[in-house]
């Protein structure tokens, strides 16, 4: 519920929602923590709260490091190193929007789930290359957002997923800017073919 506030807009509710899942947090497994406190991290980049993102990113890390997927409910398989940096990555990627600074470790993150991604989250693999195409686009070079992007879309195909649609939307927008550099061009006019503009 809380990942669905803070997508939907309203990372007030979401902080709620995350406060009320730590509740006996005792009882979580250092996995349910990290992913709880993931939550915490993407909350509070959108609003724009640099220094408890910061901590919250911190605090997921040392409750990874203490993950033991033997430990887990089954429903928490997905969460493993691939989602975690892909969870923290998104976060910091809003930070590194309002400051550039925390945009080399935004990428390492964001590469490192996109690569890290199994086949059978192919999702959260494409929702990772697009953040990562976004935050290119915004921080480096358009031309290898663009290829980023443009792998991402060979590896969706048609969208059908809403999150995944406002990703590639916001990419397109990123690379509005960069609209004369051929290979930018190229891939706004594919993402124009596989989804709709809102």
């Amino acid at each position: 519920m809380a990942r669905q506030a803070i997508w939907r807009g309203d990372p007030d509710m979401g902080l709620t929602l995350i406060d009320i899942g730590f509740i006996r947090s005792e009882r979580l497994t250092p996995t349910e923590r990290a992913m709880l406190y993931t939550g915490r991290a993407r909350a509070n980049a959108k609003l724009g709260r640099v220094a408890e993102a910061l901590r919250a990113v911190g605090m997921a890390d040392a409750e990874f490091a203490h993950a033991n997927p033997t430990n887990d409910p089954a429903w928490m398989v997905y969460y493993d190193t691939a989602q975690h940096v892909g969870d923290t990555g998104h976060a910091l990627f809003d930070l590194a929007i309002l400051d550039r600074r925390y945009a080399p470790e935004a990428v390492t993150r964001l590469s490192g789930a996109a690569k890290g991604h199994a086949a059978t989250y192919a999702r959260s693999q494409a929702l990772s290359q697009i953040k990562l195409a976004s935050l290119t686009m915004t921080t480096g070079d358009p031309q290898e957002a663009a290829l980023i992007g443009g792998g991402a879309l060979d590896t969706v195909g048609r969208i059908h997923s809403r999150r995944l649609a406002d990703e590639v939307r916001e990419l397109s927008r990123f690379a509005s800017r960069h609209r004369r550099v051929d290979q930018v061009a190229h891939l706004r006019r594919r993402i124009d073919t596989v989804v709709q503009p809102a």
